[in-house]
């Protein structure tokens, strides 16, 4: 087998499936269709364009995505040191500037010599060296009719969303107020409604003309996305137990808690951006500006994004793909990202690692490498390998892993026991992976 590995798709997991290759000193293909060609979802030519939310979720500890995101720092991930570099103000949160973050990633991959980028459409899966294919859940058609034909692949697909985004300038501070849930800094804009505005609110809400999407099934919605009118839909009070939640907020001009409230998170570093948080929507554009600027703050915002709906399609994965997300019926063939069932950029990014490392030691000979069910990423892994009827798109989360041995009274103290239990090792790997002498090169 010649020395060389190809990965198509400079998203999250392609970006660092190739970047960890190349850390292994191997010459390594980075295949992207853009600009070319853009998905549905796409707009920017940089690599690992952030197309939803711009938060990789919390960054503590004692949540399952922030075990995650350490794990990958200790492995020498891409995507975290982009991320670092890019922070923006989001409380507990890690939230980035979206321009920065990908620009990092594109220059990184770009200047490194071991890479080769080619800017073209890949239409049948490549059968020279290793191959990681992480053209996420958007895959163009003649690719996406390639994968098909591979032996036990089946696919499967949910409806995702993307929230708006308003300009600083047009919101209406006199209705607005800064601050982060449980008195933890001042990185949200907070918008407070009373119950009759919420209550209108929501009226309009379940009354507002949705744009059609072919084939759209409330059923298959995946629920990290859900559109607020989906929401709504299930409940008058769904939103204000969810994204408009005013737990742990106090409004300044009545000093009590809203009935319920709307956070705005600072997209870009100049803070010139702002989008809703957990309002993604398909509501038609007009709609979008009516409905929302019947909340307080937003009458006149300006809209630098609108928010829209598209399909996804992924890998039933379980009984298809591998612990190292290696294809069975075709070794050496990897799938990496959303379309192998793992839910969030930083889930996907993890499992181009994986992905990227295991095609890695395929070339060099060594075993492949899977990571502990303790771990958070041996959780996913094991999580979209293991046979599973309902298999549905899964986020990290401490329930994937196995409980400590001794109980542990405190959810909180619990938590940082199985990240404690997890880094532990991880960091064992860190040390010993790129010498030939990892703990892990077994199958």
């Amino acid at each position: 087998m010649t020395r060389h590995a190809t990965v198509v798709g400079a998203g999250l997991a392609g970006a660092e499936a190739a970047w960890m290759i190349a850390r292994f000193g191997l010459p390594v293909t980075l295949y992207e269709m853009k600009p070319a060609h853009f998905s549905p979802a796409h707009k920017s030519p940089l690599f690992a364009e952030l197309v939803c939310s711009n938060s990789l979720r919390s960054d503590r500890l004692e949540n399952a995505v922030g075990l995650l995101k350490e794990e990958m720092r200790a492995l020498g991930s891409l995507v975290m040191a982009a991320a670092d570099q890019a922070r923006v103000p989001a409380g507990g949160a890690l939230a980035v500037d979206r321009e920065r973050f990908s620009g990092f990633i594109t220059d990184a991959l770009t200047r490194h010599p071991l890479i080769e980028i080619r800017r073209e459409e890949v239409t049948e899966i490549p059968d020279d060296g290793a191959t990681v294919i992480a053209t996420g859940p958007l895959t163009a058609d003649a690719l996406a009719e390639a994968v098909a034909r591979l032996p036990g692949v089946s696919h499967l697909h949910f409806y995702d969303a993307a929230a708006p985004i308003v300009t600083a300038d047009s919101l209406d501070m006199s209705h607005v107020f800064r601050a982060s849930r449980y008195g933890r800094g001042e990185d949200y804009l907070n918008c407070p409604l009373t119950r009759e505005e919420y209550d209108a609110f929501i009226d309009a809400l379940l009354t507002a003309q949705t744009a059609p999407v072919a084939g759209f099934e409330e059923s298959a919605v995946f629920e990290g996305c859900m559109p607020i009118e989906s929401m709504a839909r299930r409940g008058r009070m769904v939103p204000a137990f969810g994204p408009m939640k005013p737990v742990g907020l106090v409004d300044p001009n009545t000093g009590r808690m809203p009935y319920a409230c709307l956070q705005l998170r600072q997209d870009d570093a100049a803070s010139t951006l702002y989008n809703l948080v957990g309002f993604q929507t398909r509501l038609m554009f007009p709609e979008q500006r009516r409905v929302f600027g019947l909340i307080p703050g937003l009458k006149d915002a300006e809209y630098a994004r609108y928010g829209v709906m598209h399909r996804n399609t992924f890998l039933n994965s379980p009984g298809v793909l591998s612990p190292a997300y290696e294809c069975l019926n075709r070794p050496g063939l990897y799938f990496a990202g959303q379309m192998t069932g793992v839910e969030g950029y930083v889930e996907s990014a993890s499992s181009g690692m994986v992905a990227g490392l295991n095609a890695a030691l395929r070339l060099l000979g060594r075993p492949g490498c899977v990571f502990p069910d303790h771990t958070a990423i041996g959780a996913l892994a094991r999580y979209i390998s293991t046979p599973n009827r309902h298999f549905q798109p899964m986020n990290i989360t401490f329930g994937l892993m196995p409980p400590l041995a001794a109980r542990v009274r405190g959810k909180q103290e619990r938590y940082r026991q199985m990240s404690e239990r997890a880094l532990t090792e991880i960091r064992q790997y860190g040390d010993a992976l790129f010498t030939g002498e990892s703990n892990c090169d077994k199958e």
